[in-house]
């Protein structure tokens, strides 16, 4: 089973992982990546920009090999926000989409505690294009009532 775990940065999605894993699964995070790449010392959560873009390098290389894999092993990929391209390739391989979001207040609180500034960007941008999903799909919803 392929699960595509979306939210904003700093939401719990790598506890939402470590909770169902099994030693077995294959777990494809680009922090994870991120961390393995960079030297001793580096932080959680760097942000290096040769490092950021070696790791992506291997994220998509690992989400290729992984696809191939579903049918043996659960795969668990973190996919912060995955564009429709994205979801539709996750889909075809039956994948289910998880969302987690305990809520705006603790994300901005939990990236101003632990992580880089620069990703209460990242949040804010997550949190427009969740709400502009939900207005889509309840605009879709009201549309094919009227019918």
């Amino acid at each position: 089973m392929l699960y595509v775990v979306t939210g904003p940065p700093a939401a719990g999605k790598s506890s939402w992982i470590e909770a169902r894993a099994r030693p077995t699964d294959i777990v494809i995070d680009l922090d994870r990546i991120t961390l393995a790449l960079t030297g001793p010392g580096a932080a959680q959560w760097a942000q290096y920009p040769v490092a950021m873009k070696v790791a992506h390098r291997a994220r998509y290389a690992a989400i290729d090999e992984a696809l191939k894999h579903v049918d043996q092993v659960d795969v668990y990929l973190i996919h912060t926000m995955p564009s429709t391209k994205w979801l539709a390739r996750y889909r075809s391989h039956g994948a289910e989409v998880v969302a987690v979001d305990p809520g705006r207040e603790i994300v901005m609180q939990r990236i101003a505690d632990m992580r880089a500034p620069g990703l209460q960007a990242v949040a804010t941008r997550w949190y427009a294009q969740r709400s502009k999903q939900r207005a889509t799909r309840s605009v879709t919803r009201q549309s094919s009532r009227a019918w």
